[in-house]
This record gives structure tokens, sequence and C-alpha cells, in this order.
């Protein structure tokens, strides 16, 4: 467990938010952590993705990869 320094405004919406969602601070706090990672991430593999394509060759082979890979969809096995 750590202690951090909040401005008041933030405490203040994470109460706010705590309350309409009837979650304590703290797992407030981590899901909205959580989503801003998970939104940087995805941000950075849309720039991956955007420099890829901006390779044809580059592009080619890893569409190519892919129709390889999606031949394990249809593998014979039953869903679980």
């Amino acid at each position: 467990m750590a202690t951090i320094r909040l401005r008041e405004s933030t405490h203040k919406t994470l109460k706010s938010l705590a309350k309409m969602t009837g979650k304590p601070l703290q797992d407030v706090l981590e899901e909205a952590l959580e989503e801003k990672t998970r939104r940087f991430y995805l941000e950075g593999l849309n720039e991956d993705y955007a420099a890829l394509k901006k390779d044809p060759k580059a592009w080619k082979a890893f569409r190519a990869e892919l129709r390889e890979w999606d031949v394990a969809l249809n593998d014979g096995l039953e869903d679980e």
C-alpha cells in the first residue's frame, strides 16, 4: 500500500465516481489507470500499423502471414 497526494479536484472527481458506481475510491482509481494504460497501448499499436501500412512490401508480407494464421481457425477443434 502506498500513499499519494492528489489535487483536491481529482479527489472530488474520484469521490463522485465512487458514489456513482458504488465502488471504493481505490477501485475507481485502479480502473481509470487500467483504462488509460489500455488506451496508450492501443494508440501505440495503431501508430505501428500505420507505419507498417506505409511500407507496401512489409504490409503485403504482414497480410500474407495473417492469411497463413487464419488456417488455424479451422483446426477442427470445438470451442470449449
